[in-house]
């Protein structure tokens, strides 16, 4: 009877061993679902960004540093114009559209299903073959030469040359925003025009008597950026709007983007980024501005 008392008690451990275990594949499958759904931040992201050539080297510096952090994340950065980036994120062609105009100023695109993110401020700035002989004009003289009214550097005091004028294309943001604060909405000439502005900065380095535009990004010593009125393209200049010629830099999204998405947006804002590549890449982080201006083109003053 002692042995068959002690059978049963081990019969009796037994089985509470297999209640045990099977309780504990319950808690194993519970924390394997918990681990299962936390992996979200681990999982394969791919982002394609298209658009505003100004804007693409600070996406492409942005993109490369937060891929370098997390290599999950897989980010295309494509030129083609603001234009091209608004009418492809609006179509869901893209996941990012970059622009360096507001949604609202381009024909063709429904902004109510865009939401902006801006994440810097550019200046743009008139840009001269070195060999003019000109460093500074006044506004009107600016839209003289772009309306074709002056043809020749030597009436503004420069070099015996013809003026070459070099425009971008009707789809740049760039465009867009140097004839509405540079020009004054005036239309410009009939004229060569290039979708890309290292290729615009590459024309007029090297063709005798060109003049065109840029961002401020893509400035270098090859060129020659002009003053108006005696006002320098600078970024204390355009943080109080003495410069005129800026724009924000917009990231638009098809409607409020995913965590993962908005993660690397939000890392274009953070403070390592806006007082990193922002500025050493010739933009102007948004918190130094001392304006805001609307869509409309109403400025006040930050407080």
């Amino acid at each position: 009877m002692k042995k068959l008392g002690l059978l049963f008690f081990a019969t009796g451990l037994l089985l509470a061993g297999c209640g045990s275990s099977g309780g504990s594949t319950d808690s194993s499958q519970a924390a394997s679902g918990s681990a299962s759904s936390g992996s979200a931040a681990t999982e394969n992201v791919e982002i394609l960004a298209v658009g505003s050539t100004a804007l693409q080297p600070l996406v492409e510096a942005a993109s490369e540093s937060y891929s370098s952090e997390n290599p999950n994340y897989t980010i295309t950065v494509q030129g083609g114009g603001s234009g091209t980036g608004l009418s492809q994120v609006e179509a869901g062609a893209v996941t990012i559209g970059n622009s360096d105009v507001f949604a609202e100023e381009k024909d063709g695109v429904d902004a109510s299903k865009l939401v902006d993110h801006k994440v810097a401020v550019v200046g743009m700035a008139p840009v001269v073959n070195k060999e003019v002989g000109v460093t500074e004009i006044t506004k009107q003289n600016l839209i003289d030469i772009f309306t074709g009214k002056v043809t020749n550097w030597s009436e503004l005091g420069g070099a015996d040359q013809e003026i070459a004028v070099i425009n971008r294309a009707s789809g740049s943001g760039t465009r867009a925003t140097f004839e509405k604060w540079g020009l004054d909405g005036a239309e410009t000439i009939q004229t060569q025009e290039q979708d890309s502005s290292g290729t615009v900065r590459k024309i007029v380095a090297e063709t005798p008597g060109a003049i065109s535009y840029l961002a401020l990004s893509y400035l270098d010593d090859t060129i020659q950026s002009l003053a108006l009125d005696g006002v320098e393209a600078t970024a204390e200049n355009i943080a109080d709007n003495q410069w005129p010629i800026w724009s924000y830099e917009h990231m638009y999204t098809n409607g409020e983007p995913d965590a993962n998405v908005q993660a690397f947006l939000d890392y274009i804002l953070t403070d390592d980024v806006q007082q990193g590549a922002v500025k050493e890449l010739g933009y102007l982080p948004i918190t130094e501005m001392k304006v805001e201006r609307s869509v409309d083109g109403d400025v006040t003053n930050v407080e």
